[in-house]
């Protein structure tokens, strides 16, 4: 019973944080594009909420969890001003955007799974499901703010969600503690992640033939 609450709450904890770094690398995005104080709001919430919005209306989760818990939207909008107000007033640091936008892809995809999981799909769904409200909100920001969404470029990003995910659920199919298997999948994606922004590392690239 213990072990089910604490992980309610780490799962509860983990959506949180993903909403809020989410939020971040929206509000990062509208400043960096030219955006006013309401877009720059907007482009965070969208960000924050895209992907696991997705996840519950495929799940058919009702209602939707940020209109069942109205304290993510303070998250996202605390997130989001403070990160417009430094935005404003000090010098952006060198890959912030990047390095929010791979904590909440690591966030998120985890959370996302183990909803998808708590709701008794199987294992090829949870990782599915997982890697979409990982990626989805930032390929959403992306096509709202003009870019090419970083999920159809070259370097990793949606793989990395879907080998953290695994990483994730082999862990604990062999038996180890939930939040350790959570631990390990969110730096399993993180590093791959970072990696690729740090390094370049990519998936093999196709060529066409002839």
């Amino acid at each position: 019973m213990a072990d089910s609450r604490n992980s309610r709450l780490l799962l509860y904890l983990l959506d949180l944080a993903g909403v809020a770094v989410f939020a971040v690398s929206g509000a990062l995005t509208a400043a960096r594009t030219g955006m006013d104080l309401l877009g720059g709001l907007a482009l965070a919430t969208i960000t924050a909420i895209g992907g696991g919005t997705l996840r519950d209306l495929l799940l058919n989760r009702h209602p939707i969890f940020w209109i069942r818990d109205a304290r993510y939207l303070v998250v996202i909008a605390a997130a989001a001003l403070l990160s417009m107000l430094w935005s404003a007033c000090l010098p952006p640091l060198s890959h912030a955007l990047l390095v929010a936008d791979a904590l909440g892809l690591a966030l998120f995809a985890i959370s996302g799974a183990q909803v998808t999981e708590a709701d008794g799909h199987s294992p090829i769904v949870v990782v599915l499901m997982g890697t979409m409200t990982g990626a989805a909100g930032g390929m959403l920001r992306d096509m709202m703010s003009a870019q090419v969404p970083l999920i159809f470029r070259q370097d990793i990003y949606a793989s990395a969600a879907v080998a953290g995910i695994v990483v994730y659920l082999l862990l604990k199919a062999a038996g180890l503690r939930s939040s350790w298997a959570i631990t390990a999948g969110v730096l399993v994606i993180l590093g791959l992640r970072m990696g690729a922004v740090l390094w370049g590392w990519h998936l093999p690239r196709l060529h066409p033939v002839g």
